[in-house]
């Protein structure tokens, strides 16, 4: 729930993907979920929930490297820029958010509120994750294994 409304078949694959790159799977794993496009736009606080900002990307309020995506599962790559269309610039619900002071921009981001945009620097690892409560990637790992 974490990471919003990822149906079973979605986050089964994207473990799957992540047991295929070299490296630590749990690390991947997290690394590919942090890469999505409503993930992204949720941690640069331009919303206040993972469930806004699935639904503010499906309504193509959002450009990446200046194309208009509407996917929240599109996978960003390092350095790709991500702005808000020019509409969604005066929505309450994104002003509001920018307001907001409860939780921090990760340093895998950079946001820059005055365009509006942000940066995607690089792909975290678990420990850079601003979780609320204490993930446990192996177990998910543990259980997609069988």
């Amino acid at each position: 729930m974490y990471y919003g409304d990822i149906r079973e078949k979605q986050f089964k694959a994207t473990y799957i993907k992540a047991k295929r790159k070299k490296g630590d799977t749990s690390e991947n794993l997290i690394g590919l979920l942090e890469s999505r496009l409503d993930a992204f736009i949720y941690r640069s606080k331009f919303v206040s929930t993972i469930f806004a900002s699935r639904q503010f990307v499906s309504h193509k309020h959002v450009k990446v490297n200046k194309k208009t995506v509407n996917i929240p599962s599109y996978t960003l790559k390092v350095n790709d820029v991500i702005e808000l269309e020019s509409s969604a610039k005066k929505f309450p619900i994104v002003l509001q958010a920018l307001e907001k002071r409860d939780r921090e921009v990760p340093e895998y981001i950079n946001a820059d509120y005055s365009s509006f945009q942000s940066t995607f620097l690089k792909v975290p690892t678990l420990k850079e994750v601003p979780f609320p409560v204490e993930m446990k990637p192996s177990l998910v790992i543990e259980f997609y294994s069988r």
